[in-house]
């Protein structure tokens, strides 16, 4: 990497870690939202990670640590379990969570995915839910992930699938880039929400970082909340990119921004509440 593109990736990491930081306390608030959400992904996301008792894993963008604590309890009092995030706000919920659940086998450390500065070999199992779409630079942080692996150990991580299976999160990004007057963007290009969901991109980035046995596995994972409205109140708490597109705003201009987002996805309203559509990808490989 030269010096320019190396300022350039330290801008964006700290771009990153500021947006984070800034929505550290939404995202924990919305925890009784994402986690029967993301309850079934991440749990196979575990299994096919191999995290069983005994198990030192590490949690890779661990967020507030909903997961997390789902991995400390599978790997119970023998295991171990280090939490990793760049932002050090979102962090400090996740530290919270675990003291509060009583896992005493719970460590916090902030930490770049794409530069961990953990030593070789150290981990039986990798996770990563949600983050490595937010890598300025995917393939690297699997090449961290790879490198603090043991040998034969598992990685598995969780991603948005194509932008035509996650219509709620299309809505809100072409929503807000139009009433931000932004022109649309490509929704592959790196560090967006579905960055990774090119078809056959992610293999080919775990392949390239030299991981084997690899296999993903698409699940469908719809948003089921009682109303709209609920939706929209978690996208204005916890959608970081979106609200990021809106700050230029001003009050008004982004109120109706939200009030149109609203109006479209109202669409995924049912007779026993809103469920919007959601694609995840889970890929799991072993290294070496």
């Amino acid at each position: 990497m030269n010096s320019e593109s190396s300022i350039d990736a330290d801008v964006a990491t700290a771009a990153m870690r500021a947006q984070w930081d800034q929505m550290a306390q939404g995202w924990s608030d919305s925890g009784a939202v994402i986690r029967p959400w993301l309850h079934k992904a991440t749990q196979a996301m575990l299994g096919m990670a191999g995290v069983g008792a005994g198990s030192h894993v590490l949690d890779v963008a661990a967020g507030a640590g909903d997961q997390t604590l789902d991995i400390a309890e599978r790997v119970g009092p023998q295991g171990h379990v280090l939490a990793t995030d760049l932002s050090p706000k979102i962090l400090r919920f996740a530290a919270q969570q675990a003291a509060a659940a009583g896992y005493r086998n719970v460590e916090v450390r902030v930490s770049d995915g794409q530069e961990l500065q953990i030593e070789d070999s150290r981990f039986d199992a990798v996770v990563c839910r949600l983050g490595l779409m937010f890598f300025g630079d995917p393939l690297q942080g699997l090449r961290e992930m790879a490198r603090v692996l043991k040998p034969g150990g598992g990685v598995c991580t969780m991603v948005f699938g194509a932008p035509q299976a996650n219509p709620c999160v299309t809505t809100l990004m072409s929503t807000a880039l139009r009433h931000a007057g932004m022109p649309p963007r490509d929704p592959f290009q790196p560090g967006g929400l579905l960055s990774l969901g090119k078809p056959g991109l992610i293999d080919e980035l775990f392949k390239e970082a030299g991981f084997r046995e690899i296999a993903t596995t698409r699940i469908a994972a719809p948003f089921g909340l009682p109303t709209v409205k609920d939706y929209m109140k978690f996208a204005r708490t916890s959608a970081g990119p979106i609200m990021q597109i809106l700050k230029s705003l001003d009050a008004a201009k982004a109120e109706a921004a939200w009030s149109d987002m609203e109006q479209v996805l109202s669409r995924y309203d049912t007779p026993t509440g809103w469920e919007g559509p959601n694609e995840l990808l889970l890929t799991a490989a072993r290294r070496l």
